[in-house]
């Protein structure tokens, strides 16, 4: 077995096509078939199950697939370890964030890396909690924040920030009176709301705030993405309830948007630093790392990540929620 065969492999897995993975490493298809096949007569089991339709992995391939994928990002980082300049910090850094986090440290944290290491290419995933989390524990990310203490038993977690959560709707909505800043849990559930599916965190941490009252909620609509949730929410087809950086716009709150906090409760998703174990973290990952906590600790004070309180490492004790 070679890296070339694990490579070819991978780029087939992925495009689910010997013709498109054959297009993409520029290999003949027949050339590119018989490296599988020597590939697989090696393992000793069939990897692929191939149909009309294209390729998919079988059990075995699977579990070859996930590994490879991270014993090749290994091996690229080494190199790019040991190409570097001394002095300098080059490499590739994969970073999950989930959609509203994006929102509030996505521009921020590029920006600080593009000027502070401009040899660090950055690539930012993201993903739903789960999503985020299958990938670090594959070794797919250096770094992602999650949104659970314990999301990941093995990898070392940093606190960084609580969110407050809050009910958002249009500035103009005619779902709440217009001079109200404030509501009660009771009268968020009088509202039709859009909120995401309940398999994630946030939607249970929600349901279960209003089952803790005897209180039913409204959903009109379940909507994973956040981009057609809140362009739902902005159309007045209902409210939603989210950390306030899924209304932010650039760098502050859109004027389009109200944000109305709970009187009678204190709902918070509470962000965490995962990244993997220090020995496998290459000077790259090392100090985004660092500007990624910097970033958050610095939107966080000057309230341009609004609706924050940082994290001391031993705070946040009470149960958390896993969200997108």
């Amino acid at each position: 077995m070679d890296l070339r065969q694990l490579r070819y492999f991978v780029t087939i897995v992925e495009n689910g096509s010997l013709a498109k993975a054959s297009r993409q490493l520029f290999i003949a298809q027949p050339a590119l078939s018989q490296q599988i096949a020597k590939l697989e007569a090696e393992v000793g089991k069939p990897l692929l199950v191939r149909t009309a339709r294209g390729v998919t992995p079988t059990e075995n391939g699977t579990a070859l697939h996930h590994h490879a994928r991270f014993m090749l990002r290994q091996l690229d980082q080494a190199l790019s370890i040991a190409r570097q300049e001394p002095g300098t910090v080059h490499g590739m850094v994969s970073v999950g964030l989930a959609a509203t986090t994006v929102c509030a440290v996505g521009v921020p944290l590029v920006q600080r890396i593009r000027q502070r290491y401009p040899g660090i290419v950055l690539n930012v995933v993201e993903g739903m909690s789960g999503h985020l989390t299958q990938m670090m524990q594959l070794g797919q990310l250096d770094l992602s924040i999650l949104f659970s203490r314990d999301a990941i038993a093995d990898l070392p977690a940093e606190p960084l920030v609580a969110e407050e959560l809050v009910v958002i709707v249009p500035r103009d909505s005619a779902l709440v009176p217009p001079r109200r800043t404030r509501l009660t849990v009771a009268e968020a559930a009088q509202l039709p709301l859009i909120l995401p599916t309940g398999i994630h965190g946030l939607r249970r941490r929600i349901a279960a705030e209003f089952e803790r009252r005897n209180l039913p909620m409204r959903v009109v609509a379940e909507i994973d993405s956040l981009s057609l949730l809140m362009a739902c929410v902005r159309r007045g087809m209902g409210a939603t309830i989210k950390p306030m950086a899924a209304a932010l716009a650039g760098d502050e709150v859109s004027r389009e948007w109200r944000c109305l906090a709970f009187s009678d409760a204190h709902l918070t998703r509470s962000n965490y630093l995962y990244s993997v174990v220090p020995e496998h973290l290459s000077p790259a990952a090392a100090a985004v790392r660092v500007e990624l906590r910097e970033t958050v600790r610095g939107l966080a004070q000057t309230g341009r990540w609004p609706g924050t309180e940082l994290l001391a490492p031993a705070a946040a004790r009470e149960p958390e929620l896993a969200a997108a």
